[in-house]
């Protein structure tokens, strides 16, 4: 396998250099970034050569003697490339063995590199009494994908969700209602109806509000403006202490409708996405253990990690150069770092894992910074395993896509305009009407997904519908089509008794035909095999866009197969081999778009 040769390769690499009397601490093997440079590569010529008062490219020379004379198994060729490096080629027979593992082995790709550990993912965190957002969908698609390379990793994984369902939010949408010439839907109405009312009613009271506060800037305490402003911030902070304290019972029926509705309705966005949650955690249900917490270590009678401070409690993070925050108000409710502290208890102790995962926007870095300094000096146990991992924003070209929500584009709202947009390609398919609903999904979802992953995770993303939606270039519904054009294959190679089969035929065989077989060593090939170690990779390094860019070279390297073979040629035992290559290319991508959690599609 490609893991034990890169093991030979580190083994021969140290014993060629104790020939040239180099102690070697750091032996680095790579999979080049173009095929024609091997299998495998070192700049361990580059990294020595000083030491040895040598120019890297006569260290290099020296090493391949050396390397050449030890005849490692499976290496075809080393050669010396550019200022130094060292290029190993596989022989044909190893590729065609590792090909081979493919078609037999079920876990292929998988590693054990987490072997026995938990891991804990919490990712998406959207807000009951708002609208499922942009940033909501982003950290689905990331966290979605990091927990799925964990699971690949060998890990148990575990993936939580903490949903906003407790805050100002909540008590700015109450305080909206009587704002609005409409009253609270009925239970007869649709799910879609009842959840814009609340999106409604948010925006309405959190525009009243803001209105409100800009007026008063600037104001006498005795103006009108002024007077108006406190009596709404008392109104709204007023409703936020009832539904902490769950003291008013009419505010407390409205509360549990409003939720559960919106948690429903996330439910549905989850099935679209792919997402299964093994638990949530609820900011309601963060919140008394959170202040519990705060108070307990709060100077003078606690150990001192919080201060009082203007009848507020606040973590001074200039002490650890971070920033000042806020954790208990002065109206005595806590703030989001407050119940940060007590989720990490409740999840801590729910599953004690061994690496503890948070996805969010990038904008949260610094909260995310005091938080986790604050829960390393509470609970050094729960504090060294946790980590936060932050994606960029996604921002639309403008004029291509209208919002049906508002002035910003709601997550939920971007996957119904991509559905309907693929849906309208679908138009012309000779499909039933029920599947081109399916397929339209499922390539909705595919054309967001690999937009957000292609890329490293915390760069900004610029969204282009219109590309993101195409057949033919870099997007999630060209790797799906490819797969899609796999199947297809392989259903006429069962129609023509074709069995696949990844054991070569001899190439000396004259019944062969010349330029009809990518043979054992050929581009398709070296890439398969490459896939287990890129899918380790990127688990490691928490990049989910080297699996992006992997399957996409995968997919343009089989499409040119596709166009210059004829796979299936009767009577010629190259057939069954180059159909075992077409399998072995839906396998592989399956595995890989597994991974971006994307669907494949029955046609297309």
């Amino acid at each position: 396998m490609t893991d034990s040769h890169s093991s030979l390769l580190q083994s021969a690499l140290k014993m060629a250099l104790g020939a040239l009397s180099i102690e070697s601490t750091t032996i680095v093997i790579e999979r080049p970034a173009e095929m024609t440079h091997g299998d495998y590569s070192t700049n361990v010529a580059l990294m020595y050569a000083k030491q040895q008062k040598m120019s890297p490219l006569a260290l290099a020379v020296q090493l391949v003697e050396q390397l050449k004379s030890q005849a490692i198994p499976g290496i075809e060729k080393i050669e010396v490339a550019g200022p130094g490096f060292i290029n190993f080629y596989l022989t044909a027979k190893a590729i065609n063995n590792a090909l081979a593992d493919i078609s037999t082995n079920q876990n292929y790709g998988k590693s054990e590199l987490e072997k026995g550990k938990k891991i804990v993912y919490e990712y998406t965190d959207p807000n009951p009494f708002k609208v499922f957002h942009i940033g909501h969908l982003m950290a689905n698609t990331v966290g979605e994908s990091l927990s799925r390379l964990g699971e690949f990793a060998g890990a148990d994984v575990q993936r939580y969700c903490y949903p906003g369902d407790i805050g100002r939010h909540v008590a700015l949408t109450i305080w909206g209602f009587r704002f609005m010439d409409e009253s609270m839907p009925e239970d007869t109405v649709s799910l879609s109806e009842k959840v814009t009312f609340l999106g409604k009613a948010y925006a309405t009271g959190a525009q009243k509000f803001y209105e409100a506060e800009k007026a008063a800037e600037e104001k006498a305490d005795d103006s009108v403006e002024k007077i108006e402003f406190k009596k709404f911030e008392l109104e709204v902070q007023t409703i936020n202490k009832k539904l902490y304290d769950q003291s008013d019972e009419e505010l407390n029926k409205i509360y549990a409708q409003g939720r559960e509705w919106s948690l429903e309705h996330f439910e549905e966005i989850y099935a679209l996405l792919g997402t299964s949650f093994d638990r949530y955690f609820f900011e309601s249900q963060a919140t008394k253990p959170g202040l519990e917490i705060v108070r307990a270590n709060t100077a003078p009678n606690g150990l001192g990690i919080f201060e009082e401070s203007d009848g507020a409690i606040i973590f001074p993070g200039e002490k650890y150069d971070l920033h000042t925050r806020v954790f208990i108000t002065r109206f005595g409710l806590p703030a989001y770092e407050a119940k940060e502290i007590g989720l990490a208890r409740l999840k801590y102790d729910a599953y004690p894992y061994d690496k503890g995962v948070t996805v969010t926007a990038n904008e949260q870095n610094d909260y995310f910074k005091v938080v986790l300094k604050a829960t390393q000096l509470l609970f050094p146990e729960i504090g060294t395993k946790a980590t936060h991992i932050s994606h960029g924003m996604l921002r639309l070209t403008s004029g291509k896509m209208s919002s049906r929500t508002g002035n910003a584009i709601s997550g939920e709202s971007l996957l119904n305009e991509m559905n309907e947009m693929a849906l309208l390609k679908m138009v012309e398919r000779d499909m039933s009407l029920e599947d081109k609903h399916t397929v339209s999904k499922q390539v909705g979802v595919a054309a967001i997904k690999y937009t957000v992953l292609r890329q490293a995770i915390g760069k900004d993303i610029i969204f282009d519908p219109e590309k993101s939606l195409s057949f033919e270039g870099d997007s999630g519904p060209y790797l799906q089509y490819s797969v899609v054009r796999a199947n297809s294959v392989l259903e006429k190679g069962k129609k023509e008794n074709v069995t696949p089969s990844l054991v070569a035929p001899s190439v000396e065989s004259d019944k062969l035909k010349a330029g009809t077989l990518d043979w054992a060593g050929g581009t398709l090939e070296r890439l398969l095999v490459r896939f287990p170690e890129v899918a380790a990779y990127a688990y490691s390094e928490n990049a989910p866009h080297h699996i992006a860019t992997y399957l996409m070279e995968l997919a343009s390297t089989f499409n040119s197969f596709y166009a210059s073979t004829q796979i299936i040629v009767k009577d010629d035992v190259g057939s069954a081999y180059r159909l075992g290559l077409v399998e072995a290319f839906t396998k592989v991508m399956n595995k890989g778009l597994w991974l971006l959690g994307i669907q494949v599609p029955a046609k297309m």
